[in-house]
């Protein structure tokens, strides 16, 4: 809506698989990556971190848990450790607590794997809402 307010676009969702893993959902990228030839714009869209159970008051502080999963996938995601954000159930820290459920997260594996084994993550965003809710961004580019 920002980045094409006349919606002049064609746009294709892809639904995530819940009862699949992060590798399925990066394999799911990979499949993609051709697309990029072809000039199509891949975008993954969720939360950095997402537990409404958990959520502050509008201006309290970043929970500890929240801060040190959000630390964890920005260092993996820069450090190229894609293998370790596919498996970032048993990678991260507090991942159960940052994801409870991983359809807000998945998003981003399709966008690393179509974004291919090589590429570079920039952390380009990097916002708190309601004390656990990380809006950090970021986009894959070639080497």
């Amino acid at each position: 809506m920002l980045m094409y307010p006349e919606a002049d676009i064609p746009v294709c969702q892809l639904s995530v698989q819940t009862q699949m893993d992060g590798t399925h959902h990066y394999n799911m990228g990979k499949a993609l990556a051709p697309l990029r030839d072809e000039g199509v714009l891949i975008i993954g869209s969720g939360s950095a971190t997402h537990n409404l159970m958990a959520l502050q008051p509008h201006d309290g502080p970043v929970v500890s848990w929240a801060s040190e999963f959000d630390t964890w996938l920005k260092e993996s995601l820069i450090n190229g450790r894609h293998e370790d954000v596919n498996h970032y159930e048993k990678k991260a820290p507090y991942a159960k607590k940052a994801h409870p459920r991983p359809e807000h997260f998945y998003p981003l594996h399709v966008a690393l794997g179509a974004a291919g084994e090589s590429s570079k993550a920039e952390l380009i965003h990097h916002s708190w809402s309601l004390g656990s809710l990380s809006y950090a961004s970021y986009r894959f580019s070639g080497v």
